[in-house]
Parts: C-alpha cells; sequence; structure tokens
C-alpha cells in the first residue's frame, strides 16, 4: 500500500513524487518505459528558470535523484486501469497496486511525421519544441510543417531568429487563426509552401534539407533547410483510463489548473491534461499542483 501511484515519471510525474515525498507520503512511479519523458531527448534545455542551460538528459537525471534520494520508488510497468474506490487499484504489468489517490502523467508525444531517418535526426536538425530549440538556428534557414495555431505562431518565433522561414502545409487553407497567417505574410524572410507534404529528410548525421511533394500534382522537390520543426498535434496516451475519467475529443483528461478530474482522489498533471501550454515550467507547476492537492485529500 502507497500513499499515492503516480502513472508517469516525466517531469509532471516526478516533481509530484518530489512535493508529494516532502509532504511526508509515500509514493510510487510506474512508468512504461523510461524516466524523464520527452526531455530526455532534447540536447539543451535554456529556457527553464534558474538554470542557464542544461541538457534534457542531466534536467531528467537530477530530478530521478531528487525523487529517489526522498525516498520515491518507481516500477517499470505499463498500466492498463485503475478501479477506484476509497482504496484505488492500479493494474500494471499483471500487477496490481493499492494506493489512497493518483495522479496520471503518462504526458503527450508529438505526433511523428513518419518518415525515415526522423527518429535518427531528431536533436540534429529535427525538433518538435520551436521555443526549446529555436534560439539554435539563429542565421539558419528552417521549415515549420503544419497548419493550426501551433505551427504559426512557431513559425512566428523562429523569423525572430533565422533567416528564412518556410511553412509547409498540406493544404492552401491553415486551421490557424487568420490574424496569424497575415502576420506571416508580412515577414520578409517567411515562405509558404502549400498543397505540400514532406515525403523525406535529406541528411545522415544532420538534417541538410527537406524533399516536398504536391499534393495535387505529385511533383517533387528539394528544400535546403538546417531544421525542421515539426508541429502537427500531439498524441496524449490516456486511453486507459478513458473509462474512469473524462477525456476530450482529442482524448486529454478533462482538468483544470487544479489538476482535479471529475472523480475524487484522481488528479492529472502535465501534457495529459486539457490544457494550452504544454512547458517544462507548466508540467512542473502540474506536478506541485497535483501532488498537494492528493496530500490534501488523503489528509
Amino acid at each position: 500500500m502507497h500513499d499515492i501511484v503516480i502513472v508517469g515519471a516525466g517531469t509532471a510525474g516526478l516533481s509530484a513524487a518530489i512535493y508529494a515525498l516532502r509532504a511526508g507520503k509515500s509514493v510510487l512511479l510506474l512508468e512504461q518505459l523510461t524516466y524523464g519523458g520527452q526531455i530526455v531527448n532534447t540536447p539543451e534545455v535554456e529556457n527553464y528558470p534558474g538554470i542557464k542551460s542544461i541538457s534534457g538528459f542531466d534536467f531528467a537525471q537530477g530530478l530521478y535523484e531528487q525523487a529517489t534520494s526522498l525516498g520515491a520508488e518507481l516500477d517499470f510497468a505499463q498500466v492498463t486501469g485503475i478501479d477506484n474506490g476509497e482504496i484505488k487499484t492500479v493494474h500494471a504489468g499483471g500487477k496490481d497496486y493499492e494506493c489512497r489517490a493518483v495522479i496520471i502523467a503518462t504526458g503527450a508525444k508529438n505526433r511523428p511525421l513518419g518518415l525515415p531517418k526522423e527518429q535518427e535526426l531528431t536533436g540534429s536538425g529535427v525538433s518538435y519544441c520551436a521555443t526549446c530549440d529555436g534560439a539554435f538556428f539563429r542565421g539558419k534557414a528552417v521549415a515549420v510543417n503544419g497548419g493550426g495555431n501551433t505551427a504559426l505562431e512557431d513559425a512566428l518565433f523562429l523569423s525572430n531568429y533565422c533567416s528564412k522561414v518556410t511553412v509547409v502545409h498540406r493544404r492552401d487553407a491553415f486551421r490557424g487563426e487568420e490574424k496569424l497567417v497575415q502576420r506571416l505574410r508580412e515577414k520578409d524572410n517567411v515562405e509558404f509552401e502549400l498543397n505540400a507534404t514532406i515525403s523525406a529528410l535529406i541528411g545522415d548525421d544532420e538534417l541538410t534539407g527537406i524533399e516536398l511533394s504536391n499534393t495535387k500534382s505529385g511533383e517533387k522537390k528539394e528544400l535546403a533547410v538546417d531544421g525542421l520543426f515539426i508541429a502537427i498535434g500531439q498524441m496524449p496516451d490516456n486511453a486507459a483510463f478513458a473509462s474512469l475519467v473524462e477525456v476530450d475529443p482529442a482524448g486529454y483528461i478533462v482538468a483544470g489548473e487544479d489538476c482535479k478530474t471529475a472523480v475524487e482522489g484522481i488528479y492529472a498533471a502535465g501534457d495529459c491534461r486539457t490544457k494550452t501550454v504544454r512547458q517544462l515550467t507548466t508540467a512542473a507547476a502540474d506536478g506541485a499542483v497535483a501532488a498537494l492537492a492528493a496530500c490534501a485529500y488523503i489528509g
């Protein structure tokens, strides 16, 4: 029996563990893959307050060591369901874990293009976070793939650093706000490749370009870029909890800034919940909020 079981050992989950342990509660973290979450794949983090520069791996390692030094336990297992009650049972890896409160912190995955070399070039020209990595491409040519607000905002952000930003979108109309499109069209260093998809990544150890395929004519051409920012959405991993807590049409757990779900004693923290900003800082904040709420619930 643990006071709190935390599903997911990324920034939100580890931050929750630290706060719960400091409040005197026993904590078990259940993680399907490896601790740290998405940030472990980021070569440098330069936007976390108080830390001038750190690798994503070192950031995650520091969180993990802090949590385990306080007494956090970690089991590697995929959670398949949760039974609610005064005592809650978390099913994972063929085992049952009992606890008084649950914090779901499963995060969300950036939706990939699914192209060869994509994984190998991530961190070597391919990125899913303009605010994290944009400054590393100062004075260079980059492309942004996507047609929603995130892609448009990424392109605007990058236009402040990069010599050229090419927005690649598979249609000729954007899902994002028209005012963002207009702001981009007013930029001298922003160009558009519409009715186009990215069909190949060019480069071995570093990205040097992308292959574009016209969605109408099928014509292919190459575009030389130093960086590619993919902004075609994210995928939460909340299927195991969809019958227990409320999720929105995109699969995110419905929970506000208090991190409370519709079920008492179950909380959602970090990128897996409904929110507009998904950054390290907001994940850490969610972890603290959810942990203190769970502690108050347990009493």
